[in-house]
């Protein structure tokens, strides 16, 4: 069952011809870079703010460990989004990744942010994995959506989970996919194929 896919894979969207590769070292400036221009709010979901240099070079870190794959959306050059797949096999869930997406305000409803889930998701499934799960701020209703229409449906709501920078705190929304599940289901009316990318 496990898929490797290759990059960089290119995909046509509303916003233009879109680049996936898998993000490196090399990349640490352009991601910084993409980082700052995010509204703050954008960042609240994620653990670390990736804004700041010493969180991002942590997490280039983590890639060249293998405990993270980023999957970057460039656009002429420039980096438009980022899905990143985190999972901890030493952990007592080692069956389950989360996805960590944000794309650029630029590119957004173009198509972009839905294309680079979808890769994400491609990706977790070629790892294997058993089940998935996403966080958002409850208020990124496109967002939510967007990984809804992929089989994710919603399993927590943690209040006042995160404090912006001006103090102000948001509640967290975490959907999960069961994706072992919906495979079984698929393979028991014969639709093997329908949860593969």
């Amino acid at each position: 069952m496990s898929e490797t896919r290759s990059y960089p894979r290119h995909v046509k969207t509303d916003a233009g011809d879109i680049e996936f590769r898998l993000m490196a070292r090399a990349d640490e400036a352009a991601v910084l870079a993409f980082a700052q221009q995010l509204p703050t709010h954008d960042l609240l979901f994620l653990p670390r703010n990736i804004s700041q240099p010493k969180v991002l070079s942590a997490w280039i870190n983590e890639i060249e460990r293998g405990a993270i794959v980023s999957l970057l959306a460039v656009k002429d050059g420039t980096v438009v989004g980022c899905g990143t797949l985190v999972r901890d096999p030493h952990s007592w869930s080692p069956h389950v990744g989360e996805i960590r997406m944000v794309v650029s305000l630029d590119v957004r409803g173009q198509g972009v942010g839905r294309a680079l889930s979808q890769e994400t998701f491609a990706l977790a499934l070629g790892a294997g994995l058993e089940k998935l799960s996403v966080q958002m701020t409850v208020d990124q209703q496109a967002a939510i959506a967007l990984f809804e229409s992929l089989g994710f449906r919603a399993e927590a709501l943690l209040r006042d989970h995160v404090r912006d920078v001006d103090g102000k705190k948001h509640d967290i929304v975490v959907l999960g996919h069961n994706v072992a599940q919906v495979r079984a289901q698929m393979e028991a009316y014969g639709l093997p194929g329908a949860v593969q990318h």
